[in-house]
């Protein structure tokens, strides 16, 4: 049976894990999403004629600011020192696809800071288009790359 690294072995409850006797690493994450849209939509995006904004640079913005706050927002998650955050939206043939790489060296991963990134980045699309799209359809966020190289 596998054990769950966030369960405290005495007592079965969760934890944060204590990642200080870990070295330094620099990380590198990166993950994607993409949410389907409408014909219409997509015009509107790339026709910048969306009345909340510039959907795919307002999304990109969220998805850094996102990143930053992932450990207030996931629990158990570490509080890292991140270096970099790259938040790229780009319309496709049926919607807009989300990457997002977040970058930093410590103890620890960096793929919940990307994962966050992308899907809220996501979610602002689906904000600032629901008034002209009823049937937006978020998918496949996941983690493409996973990166640690020791110092």
């Amino acid at each position: 049976m596998t054990e769950f690294s966030h369960i405290d072995s005495n007592t079965g409850k969760a934890n944060m894990v204590d990642v200080g006797n870990k070295p330094d690493s620099t990380r590198t994450a990166i993950a994607e999403g993409f949410i389907k849209l409408s014909d219409v939509t997509i015009a509107m995006i790339n026709e910048n004629t969306i009345k909340k904004g510039d959907v795919l640079s307002i999304s990109e913005f969220a998805g850094i600011m996102a990143a930053k706050k992932t450990s207030e927002l996931i629990p158990l998650c570490h509080q890292l020192n991140l270096t970099k955050i790259d938040c790229s939206a780009q319309t496709e043939n049926t919607g807009v696809r989300v990457t997002a790489t977040s970058k930093c060296i410590g103890q620890t991963g960096v793929e919940m800071e990307a994962l966050t990134a992308v899907s809220i980045a996501l979610l602002t699309i689906y904000d600032m288009c629901k008034a002209v799209d009823k049937n937006m359809v978020i998918d496949g966020v996941k983690l493409i790359e996973k990166k640690k190289t020791n110092k």
